[in-house]
């Protein structure tokens, strides 16, 4: 009799797929316009059109307000996890697995309930208390998300097709690794964004702004490879990209922390059911002087300079969206050269598909996100605590001091 292993052996040998992604998908009229052009030309303004366009509707899209960056952060995670998936799917396709592709997309909404209702019972608390339905989903979201995960668990062991247990259960955990770099950290994009609106554009903006130079230095002055997964990334592009996206989020910085629009954190007013951005800013948001080194004074004849404390947060997360984001794009790379595929999909002509424009923001959004919780929200607690000592009564002091 042949055993299971035999059988298992040969269904986990995938077939390369055939990717639709390698389709060129240029709108007629641009590539009429651009007919003559050397390949590496057309493709440089085909991208440089493409990136403009996409630049206008995100600054269009910030101006609609937050209501419309969360449900564009959400469709732009539902198109990522889509493209993952069908890259799976067409790869083991022939095999014909059962319930794969519905329960990848059962999980998708059972990952999306339970991160969404958090955000509902943290950010949306009045409107939770006022509604009798909402205080009992809120009151058992937990147990009703791992139910709801559970449910899926169990339809998945039942779907399990002798000779194909060992790729049936590759396709589980792609569905999982899957959720985790997209729905986990695309759910902190959107924790990033009630933080402020500043910790959403900023962030986003050094990704685009460091992609963007890079490919232009890397286009005119390329010419030492940087890494064997991505042969058209240069140590030039790389560096000259690194100096750039450093001043533009300085720049970036400085504009933004004047307009309490942009660095209030967004809360929700349950009388007039709007979001709202109104506060007094915290002092990150302040401008303050700073004393400059000893060094600095001598060359420039300056010895002090005034700042925004958030210009010099920028340059961290510039610096960070410089040197390790762009090894999201590397791993991207790898992943698209393992099923030996050009691009995610074919959605944005010249750029590929949306998960190719965004492998980096994921990661730069765990990082924002990790710098919040570190340094920014540790140093204002300390501050409030600091004030409040500050206010606290003479007597009550001296009465502490006794105790």
């Amino acid at each position: 009799m042949e055993g299971e292993g035999d059988g298992d052996s040969k269904a986990d040998t995938p077939d390369v797929p055939l990717s639709s992604a390698d389709t060129d998908n240029t709108p007629q009229c641009l590539n009429k316009a651009l007919e003559g052009l050397p390949p590496r030309w057309k493709n440089y303004w085909i991208r440089g059109v493409l990136s403009l366009a996409m630049i206008f509707g995100f600054f269009l899209i910030i101006y609609m307000g937050p209501i419309t960056l969360i449900l564009v952060v959400m469709s732009v995670q539902i198109k990522c996890f889509q493209e993952i998936i069908t890259i799976g799917y067409r790869v083991y396709h022939s095999y014909e697995l059962p319930w794969f592709r519905t329960l990848s997309w059962y999980f998708l909404i059972c990952v999306n309930y339970f991160f969404y209702g958090e955000t509902v019972a943290d950010y949306f608390g009045a409107l939770v208390q006022r509604e009798e339905p909402l205080q009992f989903l809120a009151r058992y979201h937990r147990f009703i998300s791992f139910a709801l995960y559970l449910a899926g668990f169990c339809m998945f062991v039942l779907s399990l097709v002798k000779k194909h247990y060992r790729l049936q259960f590759y396709m589980f955990a792609w569905t999982h690794v899957t959720l985790l770099i997209v729905v986990t950290q695309s759910h902190l994009v959107i924790q990033n964004l009630f933080e402020g609106m500043i910790w959403f554009i900023v962030p986003i903006s050094i990704v685009i702004c460091n992609d963007i130079m890079a490919y232009l230095f890397g286009f005119f002055f390329g010419r030492t490879p940087l890494i064997k997964l991505s042969p058209k990334k240069t140590w030039e592009g790389f560096i000259g990209g690194f100096f750039s996206t450093v001043v533009f989020g300085f720049i970036l910085a400085y504009l933004l922390s004047q307009f309490q629009y942009f660095v209030c954190p967004v809360g929700y007013n349950s009388e007039t059911n709007s979001f709202t951005i109104e506060c007094e800013p915290s002092d990150i948001f302040v401008m303050q002087e700073y004393t400059l080194p000893a060094a600095i004074q001598n060359t420039l004849r300056w010895k002090t300079v005034n700042l925004y404390p958030f210009q010099i947060h920028s340059i961290f997360l510039s610096s960070f969206g410089s040197l390790i984001g762009p090894f999201g794009g590397f791993f991207a790379s790898g992943f698209k050269r393992a099923f030996k595929i050009k691009d995610f999909a074919n959605t944005i002509p010249g750029h590929g598909g949306i998960m190719d424009r965004f492998d980096c923001q994921y990661l730069m959004a765990t990082f924002t996100h990790v710098y919040i919780a570190s340094f920014i929200s540790l140093y204002l607690y300390y501050i409030a605590v600091v004030n409040i000592m500050m206010s606290t009564p003479l007597h009550l002091s001296v009465s502490f001091q006794r105790i």
